[in-house]
């Protein structure tokens, strides 16, 4: 039964990644080097989200999911917590890119809005839905296991890397949702999240993402209306890793 549960988070990984490659649905806006909306792209997280939500509620999903705990805690006794740190990975990637001279798509001030655009939607929509589901995880120990919010921030990550190097190479964006599904796969092997949560989870990481590039044209003009590019500007991120809250705060040069 696990072996189909990884192949299960594989395929909705690879689902994901498979259809950001198909450029013909993302329009770029030339002048500003953004994304355009485009309903289609909607499709991937929609999906993703919506299994998550018919599991809240449907018995089969439900079922599905009380089969994978019993597998994972009849076979498996060792924890690997490497999901704390590689849910990060993806996001960081590309200010290590950056500074290793590989430059994306955007600046550091507009890559860095983006980012903290994304990460605002992603950690509101999953805090709220955990604040309203009240499920129980599956190792019993809280009553906010959906949706995963590490799939959500590793997802995030791997939609922004992608978004910021698919110019450059395809390879950028496969990479970063393979670390995202590990992530995801990670956290049902730990026994700390069913497998609706982790689809929902990525669904929305993948959508703020999406709507944090959609929306940045916007942010950008009313946050640096009459600021010159290259003036430093500061900003606070909240954050959530499963266990703690916190802000962030980053300043632009």
């Amino acid at each position: 039964m696990f072996h189909k549960t990884i192949f299960l988070v594989f395929l909705f990984g690879l689902f994901a990644a498979n259809a950001q490659q198909n450029d013909s649905i993302t329009k770029i806006d030339s002048t500003s080097n953004h994304l355009k909306f485009n309903y289609k792209q909607l499709i991937i997280p929609s999906v993703l989200i919506g299994y998550g939500v018919i599991g809240l509620e449907s018995d089969q999903l439900l079922s599905f999911n009380k089969q994978i705990k019993a597998e994972v805690t009849e076979d498996i006794d060792e924890k690997i917590t490497i999901d704390d740190f590689s849910q990060y990975a993806p996001a960081a990637s590309v200010y290590a890119l950056n500074a290793f001279g590989v430059k994306g798509k955007n600046n550091m001030r507009d890559r860095s809005v983006i980012f903290v655009t994304s990460y605002a939607i992603m950690a509101t929509t999953v805090l709220g839905l955990k604040s309203i589901s009240h499920v129980e995880r599956p190792d019993g120990s809280s009553n906010n296991s959906f949706p995963s919010g590490h799939t959500a921030t590793a997802f995030m990550g791997a939609e922004f890397l992608y978004q910021e190097y698919k110019d450059k190479s395809i390879w950028y964006g496969i990479a970063g949702y393979a670390v995202a599904t590990g992530t995801g796969l990670f956290r049902i092997y730990n026994n700390r999240h069913w497998l609706t949560d982790v689809a929902a989870g990525a669904g929305i990481g993948i959508l703020s993402t999406k709507i944090a590039y959609w929306i940045n044209p916007y942010i950008t003009k009313k946050l640096f209306k009459s600021s010159a590019e290259n003036k430093s500007t500061s900003m606070l991120m909240p954050f959530y890793n499963g266990q703690q809250y916190g802000l962030g705060f980053a300043k632009v040069f």
